[in-house]
């Protein structure tokens, strides 16, 4: 029986890189919903390649180009996360969320009730609205699996541990764009200087 699958950034890095694997596994898995913020033309492929029939474009002008660039009456496309409701008849297996940055939370939210499982390369949701997600999964009995490095680790590392033998974890920095400067000459630092951090 196939697994029945949303991918939420799926024209990202990320996204791009699940679709691959997938791509080799179309067997076993049924892809139900895909979601891009400004990207419809790799949306739309993606889309007919997977012969998905649920779009989601984030972004007011790319989605009504969407609409008149869709020639296929099968594809159904919205413009917000609040058509999970419409597009969701039964809990999906896995959901990806692969959302960059903030605008990654509100729709983790809102489709928590929708999957069974969520695996969510987003670490911005995760700092900024964990008990908010917590309380969510926690009512709809969701699992929860981080896949991004930093965060995928501490959840590994903590399988079968109690949290009562642990006092404080501590994850470093790369250092960015202040790696190399000398703590002494920060005063000296402006806002061009601390925020061009690299790639």
């Amino acid at each position: 029986m196939k697994k029945n699958i949303a991918i939420l950034g799926s024209t990202g890095s990320i996204g791009e890189s699940l679709l691959y694997i997938l791509q080799s596994n179309r067997k076993k898995f049924k892809i139900h919903l895909l979601s891009a913020d400004k990207n419809y033309i790799k949306l739309y492929k993606q889309a007919k390649k997977f012969n998905v029939k649920n779009l989601i474009i984030k972004d007011k002008e790319s989605y009504f180009k969407l609409k008149s660039y869709n020639k296929n009456k099968n594809i159904k496309i919205y413009n917000n996360f609040n058509s999970f409701d419409k597009i969701f008849s039964k809990k999906m297996d896995y959901t990806m969320n692969a959302i960059t940055g903030i605008d990654g939370l509100t729709p983790t939210l809102k489709i928590i009730k929708h999957s069974k499982k969520i695996v969510i390369a987003n670490k911005e949701s995760i700092i900024c609205g964990w008990n908010l997600i917590k309380n969510q999964l926690k009512k709809n009995k969701t699992l929860f699996i981080p896949v991004d490095s930093e965060h995928f680790t501490i959840w590994y590392a903590l399988q079968n541990q109690s949290t009562k033998n642990i006092e404080k974890i501590l994850i470093t920095a790369s250092g960015g764009s202040l790696l190399n400067i000398p703590k002494d000459k920060f005063r000296t630092l402006n806002i061009k200087k601390v925020l061009n951090h690299p790639n």
